[in-house]
């Protein structure tokens, strides 16, 4: 048998993810899900509490994914290679793990919600936060400075890609990424 809080969150992150939060109401979710509301508020006791435990669910998911990617890196220039050929293949739909891609859902989400401090907003941070600690836990030479490019660049090359249509956006953030290594 289907668990049916996970059924529900599942449903809930596609057609966040697919839609975003703000364009899916509970009615669409119950009703793609197949789930009575009364279950539904069961386990969360609201929207927000669902949106907060679809982020968890995906933090989870994009973390285990980009921990993989980066584990038994030797070199910096070796962690720099696998991240962006990593975010290549997810740009270019070949991360089945992650489903199509739609862009960061953490950075869509927390578009959608301007107060910096509702719990919504703060998760997002919180996600781009764990992914420079996996990012810096990976630095075989520990370098502030290349941490801080780094993550912009891999920031910039996801909103290229996804806002721009920018399919070589992780090959472009690469070969500046190249440049600051070699200086």
């Amino acid at each position: 048998m289907i668990d049916k809080r996970q059924h529900l969150l599942e449903t809930a992150l596609q057609l966040f993810y697919r839609n975003g939060v703000q364009a899916v109401g509970i009615n669409e979710i119950l009703k793609t899900s197949g789930i009575a509301k009364k279950t539904l508020y069961h386990h969360f006791a609201s929207k927000d509490d669902l949106v907060i435990a679809a982020l968890n669910a995906r933090d989870e998911k994009f973390c285990n994914w980009f921990e993989s990617l980066l584990k038994g890196s030797k070199s910096n220039s070796e962690m720099t290679e696998r991240m962006f050929d990593g975010l290549s293949q997810w740009f270019n739909n070949k991360v089945d793990s992650l489903d199509g891609f739609r862009g960061c859902f953490f950075i869509n989400t927390s578009a959608e919600f301007s107060d910096a401090n509702n719990p919504i907003s703060i998760r997002c941070k919180e996600h781009k936060q764990r992914i420079k600690t996996i990012i810096a836990s990976h630095l075989v030479k520990a370098d502030e400075s290349y941490l801080e490019s780094l993550c912009t660049l891999k920031e910039g090359a996801i909103v290229l890609a996804y806002v721009c249509d920018d399919k070589q956006a992780a090959e472009k953030a690469r070969d500046t990424a190249r440049k600051l290594i070699n200086n």
